[in-house]
């Protein structure tokens, strides 16, 4: 009894190593897979014109938003950077003398 216990135990760890390196196996090969199969550069598999479109796109959204951060007022506080409310209420109260106001949020 004691004996038959041991090869089962000793067949189930078997089992176990064996299931473990299947999957790592499987996985290396799912991933090399994956690697030929997707373009990084397009991971949706656009046309050519289509790719370059969303890339320009992609730019012209990046440099709008480099333009309305570079407005905002930044200091450094706590080793952190924040918008600088003292400023921003001091612009808007210079607006507010020029007498165009505009709550944009900002």
């Amino acid at each position: 009894m004691i004996f038959s216990l041991l090869i089962f135990v000793l067949f189930v760890f078997l089992f176990t190593r064996f299931v473990g390196y299947m999957k790592k196996e499987q996985n290396l090969h799912i991933e090399s897979l994956q690697e030929t199969l997707i373009d990084r550069d397009n991971p949706i598999g656009l046309s050519g014109d289509e790719l370059q479109k969303l890339k320009n796109r992609q730019k012209e959204a990046q440099d709008h938003l480099k333009e309305v951060i570079a407005k905002l007022p930044v200091v450094k506080k706590d080793g952190r950077f924040q918008i600088d409310d003292e400023q921003l209420k001091k612009r808007r109260e210079e607006q507010a003398a020029d007498g165009s106001v505009r709550d944009d949020g900002a």
